[in-house]
């Protein structure tokens, strides 16, 4: 071979080097992800408790990683720190990221892909007040605690369920009723019986310890007007989707690695949320709502197009995907969701 062409070689072998190398650079080193309180979050609370995604980041070459992991519960908490650019996947229920998706799609830099199917479960309306057996029992002075009103995961259902039991046009006739307040200091107040909170529209565990609770009875069960539909789903900016497909590739496998470890051995699921539980329960009663035939884990997200559908029939997007995997990234397309 000539100098010439043995140089040239040598050139485009360096150039080749510099640009694989910059791809990898270009993956990030360290990754922040919001989780929020109960059941629901249970993979990305296994996740974190047995650093999956750090294992999956090495297996996929990406090096030793740093995960630092925040707790934000409600979806405009969640969709300000994401727009602020302060959080990489974050873990939500389904009709906020469906709102923010609707919203940002098509604006550069804005835009949001769900990356993950998470949970799925009942939703239970408890009360401590005898006499409220369904919602048309519910007047002007009774109030119902939940995370965020209007636009959290259950306040969305609770109109869901308005709407199959009053008319669709009347979907938003329970929201006057309903007062923000996070899942433990909702479950405080109903305990106590001190507070003009007479109701709580909750999710396990806090659902189940109320219902064990003197005094306090069950109105309604999500599954009974909605089937067994994801819940809860995880998502990410699409810029740093794009950024960093081997980390994001990697998130999914940890949450498939998550959701295989609840299914396998659920007294260890138990364990880990017990042991990170912000208020005390025992292993062996996280296990019995994890063993509950209404709730499941998978990264497969089901029931989009009903949250998606009654979301734009009721005016709060403007933007109907025409099917489910429109919103989240390729990688899932293959799996059956719906």
């Amino acid at each position: 071979m000539s100098r010439s062409r043995l140089m040239g070689a040598f050139v485009a072998a360096a150039i080749s080097a510099m640009l694989c190398s910059g791809i990898v650079r270009a993956e990030v080193r360290e990754i922040r992800v919001s989780k929020g309180f109960g059941i629901l979050y249970l993979p990305l609370i296994v996740m974190q408790d047995q650093q999956l995604l750090e294992k999956r980041a090495k297996t996929a070459g990406l090096g030793d990683i740093k995960v630092t992991w925040l707790m934000l519960d409600g979806g405009n908490v969640i969709n300000d720190a994401m727009m602020a650019g302060t959080l990489d996947f974050a873990g939500t229920g389904a009709p906020g990221f469906i709102t923010l998706w609707a919203k940002a799609k098509g604006i550069p830099n804005v835009e949001v892909v769900g990356v993950s199917g998470m949970s799925s479960t009942s939703l239970w309306l408890n009360t401590n007040k005898p006499e409220l057996k369904s919602l048309k029992d519910f007047t002007s002075k009774d109030k119902i605690a939940l995370p965020v009103i209007k636009t959290s995961l259950a306040a969305v259902v609770l109109q869901m369920i308005a709407a199959k039991e009053f008319g669709d046009a009347n979907f938003a006739k329970m929201d006057p009723k309903t007062v923000s307040l996070p899942h433990p200091e909702a479950l405080t107040a109903l305990l106590s019986g001190k507070t003009e909170i007479n109701s709580h529209f909750t999710s396990p565990p806090f659902q189940y310890i109320e219902a064990k609770a003197p005094g306090l009875h069950r109105v309604l069960n999500s599954v009974d007007y909605l089937g067994n539909i994801t819940l809860d789903v995880v998502f990410a900016p699409k810029t740093f989707v794009d950024a960093n497909p081997k980390m994001t590739q990697a998130f999914v496998d940890a949450m498939d690695d998550a959701t295989a470890l609840i299914a396998k051995d659920k007294k260890l699921a138990a364990e880990i949320y017990a042991r990170s539980s912000k208020i005390k329960v025992e292993p062996a009663e996280i296990r019995e709502m994890i063993e509950d035939p209404d709730t499941r884990f998978s990264v497969t997200p089901t029931g989009m197009m009903q949250f998606s559908e009654f979301m734009h029939r009721a005016g709060s997007i403007k933007l109907n995907p025409a099917k489910w995997s429109d919103m989240f990234v390729p990688q899932l397309a293959s799996r059956p969701g719906n």
